[in-house]
């Protein structure tokens, strides 16, 4: 008969070491999997009772260690780390892959004209904000007034950078307006994640100390985390959006697409989504997802609560969200 499961597993961190590139980026290949949109409800609440029961120190019989960390991917795919509430489906990262190489390789076929520029920037920006609110880190509200603005201020943001650059390429080589939407979506990351998480910049994001003992909020932690995912989501656009045009550029002067003009949308999209399938994971692997900082980077007033608390504290650790 098989020994029962050890209790010890600290599936409170993934399953590889986060301290190292490698390490985040099997974490990230494994919560990215585009495969995990696929699963019932049935299969998300079976893994949300193994990973709940587990934590409470309560082992399913025959229940093996890869089963385990199994269960528990598949409730982080799905389930906010901070909330613990189930996420909306297109707003999970393993909806990026799929939702983002259809929108993005729209984006790169049909930018020529101001109805097509206007259309799918607003279908991104909508699909970004939805992305945006779904990884927000913290456990805070955000108000519905919070999320128009947000939201506005992006579409506008990108619609106004995609349509300015699209009057000034006119005049220049085709292979620079390829590049447009590119330009378009890096404004509007730069505009939409800090606008959908403006109340982690106003009231801060918890922090707590290495053994997750929360010391309070801080918005110098905010402005790190968000740092860090704009910089990680405008480069994990920029495979999908930089190396397709240089591609599609040259399949475009040949006989075939010459031939099937109508086949190179569904040609743009399969690059984008190969580009996307690596590039999501591995950006998001730049930064560790439970980031830290020192205590003397902190607000002062908060620094001096953290020393009169816990003096022997020297750094503090967050989600910075994705």
């Amino acid at each position: 008969m098989a020994a029962e499961l050890s209790t010890s597993i600290n599936i409170k961190e993934p399953r590889w070491d986060q301290s190292t590139f490698i390490g985040r980026a099997k974490h990230f290949f494994t919560v990215t999997d585009p495969r995990n949109i696929l699963l019932t409800n049935e299969q998300l609440s079976h893994a949300h009772s193994i990973i709940t029961d587990y934590r409470k120190g309560i082992v399913s019989p025959g229940l093996t260690e890869d089963e385990l960390w199994r269960a528990k991917y598949v409730f982080d795919s799905a389930f906010h780390p901070d909330t613990e509430e189930k996420m909306i489906l297109i707003g999970r990262m393993s909806a990026q892959v799929p939702m983002n190489m259809t929108i993005t390789g729209c984006m790169m076929t049909f930018y020529k004209t101001t109805p097509a520029v206007l259309f799918w920037q607003w279908i991104n920006q909508s699909f970004n904000a939805i992305v945006n609110y779904t990884n927000r880190s913290g456990d805070a509200p955000i108000t519905v007034s919070q999320l128009g603005t947000a939201y506005v201020s992006a579409t506008t943001g990108a619609v106004a950078t995609a349509l300015g650059l699209n009057a000034l390429t006119k005049h220049v080589s085709p292979l620079i307006g390829r590049f447009v939407p590119f330009a378009a979506v890096a404004a509007a990351n730069c505009i939409n994640i800090p606008l959908m998480r403006q109340r982690e910049l106003q009231h801060g994001i918890p922090i707590t100390d290495e053994n997750d003992n929360r010391l309070g909020e801080s918005t110098k932690a905010a402005q790190q985390a968000i740092s860090q995912v704009v910089v990680s989501r405008i480069l994990m656009a920029s495979p999908g959006m930089a190396i397709p045009p240089f591609l599609m550029n040259h399949l475009e002067k040949k006989a075939f697409l010459k031939r099937f003009p109508w086949m190179s949308a569904p040609i743009q999209v399969s690059l984008v989504g190969f580009c996307l399938v690596f590039a999501t994971p591995l950006c998001c692997a730049l930064f560790p997802q439970k980031s830290s900082m020192s205590v003397s980077r902190l607000e002062p007033e908060l620094q001096e609560k953290i020393r009169a608390s816990h003096p022997g504290v020297e750094r503090v650790y967050f989600n910075k969200g994705l």
